[in-house]
């Protein structure tokens, strides 16, 4: 019996020369028929032990064939690269990738929401089924929840009509303006799009204009362009500009940053600057009136946590001379203690002053609203605060011998947990110089 697997072996050794042979007059065939030399080999290891140091030799040979054989195959590449370029393309780029990194690309993702919030609507008390109080509206629309987002949501429900919130707002000439969106694509239509417009008026009341107002800025968002307009003298002399960089993703949720600083506007979305127009806007504009419409648009969105903010506070001065700074830019979902790629722009900020003020250590200290549980609010608070840390020091290289942490839950209000506006002002982050 060991005669004759002794005689199957050392057929197979001789085959495995014979393919050698062959590999070298085709070596692609070769590298195609490696499976197969793989499956025999195991089919080899599975014969009776009884073959023992025999066996074990035999392996060996064929192992160090197989590595023989693996050298050989680059070394035939490596000599043969140059006259391969229409050839063999995809073994080019296999062999490329090996040495260089995929293409990257970096922007600045630069916007940093201040120390004030101006306003902020999340429809949370307004009952599910009416229309919301502080808005009106020309067609037809109504408070939802969805089974995949928490919160209450604005649901925009009738084409070539307006949305107006009938709250004025004073907007300084650099704010910020953030929401969540959750598009849909009705059936037979090109986008889901709706236009944003921020302009001013003296009439808090619905004005049926495509265009209102006396100047302003109209932002189309689609699933396939940002396209940015603005006005003046009852919309004569428009400038325009668009992009398709980032657009909005239909059915889900999408979290919008637009910043306007005097006559420039940019806008933020999926984690990038997708927009930067610096003249859209005329000089000496002032904006106090927020309207959503679906004139000539075929989405009927779902709307969310809309908050205005001063912008881009002077937090060198801020942390080094009054000692403290609130931050409502760095953002977590729902329950969570996880730092969105949004939060990039204020943490960038503050690992600049720690970086330039190496000696400056820092207290974090997370604060929530008094909605939920106090122990569970607490114990948020300051998971987040050890979050912001780990991300200053994982991505800003801060020491985190120079940071401390806490969490204060709902225990220490900068307002009344009485309005959806006080509850945001009381979600913050601060960095307190020690």
């Amino acid at each position: 019996m060991k005669a004759i697997l002794f005689s199957l072996f050392f057929t197979m050794f001789c085959l495995g020369i014979a393919l050698n042979s062959n590999s070298q007059v085709d070596i692609k065939q070769k590298a195609k028929d490696k499976s197969v030399e793989r499956a025999d080999q195991h089919a080899d290891e599975g014969i009776d032990a009884d073959l023992g140091a025999m066996e074990s030799g035999v392996k060996s040979v064929i192992k160090k064939k197989e590595k023989s054989e693996e050298e050989e195959y680059v070394e035939d590449n490596e000599s043969d690269a140059e006259d391969m370029e229409n050839d063999d393309v995809s073994s080019d780029i296999s062999k490329k990738s090996l040495t260089q990194p995929p293409l990257q690309s970096f922007t600045k993702y630069d916007f940093v929401p201040g120390d004030k919030v101006l306003f902020f609507e999340d429809f949370s008390q307004d009952e599910v089924g009416d229309f919301p109080a502080l808005w009106t509206t020309d067609g037809s629309g109504e408070v939802k929840t969805l089974n995949l987002y928490p919160g209450h949501w604005m649901h925009l429900l009738a084409t070539d009509m307006e949305f107006l919130l009938q709250k004025r707002v004073d907007l300084p000439e650099n704010f910020i303006f953030e929401f969540d969106v959750v598009p849909v694509l009705q059936p037979d239509a090109y986008d889901a799009s709706f236009t944003i417009c921020l302009y001013n008026s003296d009439d808090d009341e619905l004005t049926g204009a495509i265009i209102p107002g006396t100047e302003g800025v109209i932002i189309k968002c689609s699933e396939n362009e940002w396209e940015v307009t603005g006005y003046n003298e009852e919309g004569n002399n428009m400038s325009t500009g668009t992009t398709t960089i980032a657009p909005l993703e239909t059915e889900k949720l999408n979290h919008v940053i637009i910043w306007i600083q005097k006559r420039r506007v940019r806008i933020y979305h999926m984690g990038q600057k997708a927009l930067d127009l610096p003249t859209v806007l005329y000089p000496g504009q002032k904006l106090n009136h927020l309207r959503f419409s679906l004139w000539g648009c075929s989405g009927f969105p779902y709307i969310t946590n809309l908050r205005f903010t001063t912008a881009s506070p002077d937090m060198r001065s801020k942390l080094l001379t009054e000692g403290k700074i609130v931050s409502y830019g760095i953002y977590f979902d729902v329950n969570s203690d996880k730092v969105k790629s949004e939060s990039y722009g204020a943490l960038n900020e503050i690992a600049k002053v720690l970086t330039e003020n190496p000696s400056v250590r820092i207290q974090i200290v997370g604060h929530t609203d008094s909605d939920g549980d106090d122990a569970k609010n607490l114990d948020l608070s300051k998971r987040r605060a050890i979050s912001v840390m780990n991300e200053l020091s994982k991505n800003f290289s801060i020491d985190v011998s120079r940071m401390v942490t806490d969490g204060k839950g709902e225990s220490q209000p900068v307002a009344p947990n009485d309005t959806p506006a006080n509850k945001a002002k009381n979600r913050r982050v601060e960095f307190i110089k020690l």
